[in-house]
């Protein structure tokens, strides 16, 4: 059968099982705007209000949903304003496809009107990038794209095509991507007879889950393991619903703005068993004197993130959840008493505070948490907001947080919020934004309303940059220098302007009945929660200094 590029592009997405683009439209991608519009009915296009958007909320669709994500530009601006979503789906590990347009062949590299290497822009956050100059490679490049941004450990794949490549025709092949069946013994499956001597010899284990265990779907096995083991369980931002947190072996997140039951017990450990973590700074703060009386065991699917930041005394490659599987399946069932005791009087002696006579950030997110019925997806942006929401929100299934971890993405929640309700419709999406990451990206409330997304906004409004305005107090003697935002800008008139339902919010008895009413509205919703602007996130860490050494706040 001969089709033009365009034409095959778009069945080839059809083959992976896309259902869902998220783009914005330009003059070199229009031949493929104009598949997409003779193929409507079999995928939706999300018309964002921007390409950063776009990027956001295919990210977000991928992390709720665990399918690749898929967003498309226009050439020169249009595909540069893609890159922070690519390099925020990179440092998170998120599968990705992002489909741009470039001028024709002959006009390449010849400071083109809207051109751009954007494969050489985006080298460096991506897992692999393509510019086809030919119609012939482009069936090929597509699925292999997919392949790439699927397997081992995820992450987004660029592919960037000439305008006449997506005019030209040639024959094209239904091919229906082959499904790889995972190995159940492998090399590392022989290797586990060390892991499993060490867990024996332990008398105070720790368990720390990464974002890895959500991407190896291992939350089952995650959960026997633990029980098995008889061990505590804390996670980073990444792995959080990956372990429910609401059970009792589990102590909150931790490093910079966890627990102090965490960061004590992760210091005083003697074997921390590491799963699917990558070590972020936030995560050990002084890499000397994390876990220093500990051994390490680390299980990870990527070799290059073994013994990278902390090194390990054992380590094993390969699928966390086959691993896990085995791991479960050789262990007897262990008890440490006397450490889960002890564990346990922290958990009681260090639990989390906040003022409770005024509205705060911890009391909305308590406040969500528990009108959580199972069906709720949380999206943050980045800063005090993300940390309450890390703290004191209780995440009890995965692919339920979607925040930006690795790059800290201002703007990112309402796009992926947005991204994640479209590929969950079932679900209740909420974004939890700070005033400051607000503003960046506010114009995706028009997406929102131009599709009926029926996404609420909760926005902490504190008028300044809160966790910038926390760290220049604590360590630049109270210089505020640039993080003040008090502009008199009303978020509920710019919300309804954009057609979405708005309320502020100024005391907590307000609170629960303005949560339950943008539920119920089933409409794009935005609540302005007041809060004080000298509200910090407490613990924390200082940086460089040992997560041991935890600063408890006022």
């Amino acid at each position: 059968m001969k089709l033009n590029g365009s034409e095959i592009l778009i069945e080839c997405l059809k083959e992976q099982g896309v259902d869902t683009i998220f783009g914005f439209p330009g003059g070199a991608v229009l031949n493929i705007y104009d598949a997409l519009y003779k193929h409507r009915d079999e995928i939706t296009h999300i018309l964002t209000s921007h390409e950063q958007g776009a990027a956001h909320a295919a990210d977000g669709y991928a992390r709720a949903t665990g399918k690749v994500g898929v967003c498309i530009a226009t050439s020169g601006p249009g595909a540069t304003n893609l890159v922070t979503g690519i390099a925020t789906a990179m440092m998170d590990s998120v599968p990705m496809v992002a489909i741009t347009a470039n001028v024709t062949l002959p006009l390449l590299g010849r400071d083109s009107f809207q051109e751009v290497d954007i494969a050489g822009i985006t080298m460096p956050i991506t897992k692999h990038n393509y510019i086809v100059k030919d119609v012939g490679e482009l069936a090929r490049t597509v699925r292999e794209a997919f392949r790439i941004a699927r397997e081992g450990r995820p992450g987004p794949v660029l592919i960037d095509i000439t305008k006449d490549v997506t005019a030209a025709v040639c024959d094209y092949e239904k091919k229906l991507p082959k499904i790889r069946p995972t190995a159940t013994v492998s090399a590392e499956m022989l290797r586990l007879d060390e892991a499993i001597q060490m867990i024996h010899e332990s008398r105070q284990p720790y368990v720390f889950v990464g974002g890895g265990a959500i991407l190896a779907d291992c939350s089952e096995e995650l959960l026997e393991f633990v029980e098995t083991i008889d061990a505590p369980v804390c996670d980073s931002l990444m792995g959080k619903g990956a372990f429910p947190g609401d059970h009792p072996h589990y102590t909150g997140m931790l490093g910079m703005h966890g627990t102090k039951t965490s960061n004590l017990g992760v210091t005083n450990c003697d074997l921390l068993i590491v799963l699917g973590s990558r070590f972020s700074d936030r995560v050990i703060g002084n890499a000397e004197k994390f876990a220093a009386n500990a051994k390490i065991l680390q299980i990870d699917i990527d070799p290059a993130e073994i013994n990278k930041n902390i090194g390990a005394d054992y380590a094993i490659v390969g699928n966390l959840k086959d691993i896990l599987a085995e791991l479960n399946r050789k262990l007897p069932r262990l008890s440490h008493q006397k450490w889960m005791a002890e564990i346990a009087m922290n958990k009681q002696s260090y639990s989390l505070a906040y003022d409770e006579s005024t509205l705060t950030g911890p009391y909305v997110i308590e406040e969500l948490s528990k009108l959580d019925d199972g069906s709720f997806v949380i999206a943050t942006d980045v800063g005090q907001h993300q940390m309450w929401t890390a703290q004191y929100y209780k995440f009890r299934s995965p692919r339920t947080l979607l925040t930006s971890g690795g790059l800290g993405t201002m703007g990112y929640g309402l796009g992926a919020a947005i991204g994640a309700q479209v590929g969950c419709p079932d679900k209740h999406v909420f974004n939890i934004a700070g005033d400051g990451c607000f503003r960046m990206n506010l114009n995706e409330l028009a997406t929102a309303v131009r599709h009926q997304i029926p996404v609420v906004e909760i926005i902490l409004n504190n008028h300044v940059l809160g966790m910038v305005r926390q760290w220049q107090t604590l360590f630049y003697e109270g210089h505020y220098s640039s993080t003040t935002l008090s502009d008199g800008v009303d978020f509920v008139k710019i919300a309804r302007g954009f057609g979405c339902e708005a309320l502020a919010v100024t005391k907590r008895e307000e609170v629960g009945p303005a949560l339950r009413r943008a539920i119920a509205s089933k409409r794009p919703f935005v609540l302005d929660c007041q809060i004080g602007m000298d509200d910090s996130v407490w613990p924390m860490v200082a940086p460089g200094a040992a997560i041991s050494d935890i600063i408890i706040g006022k």
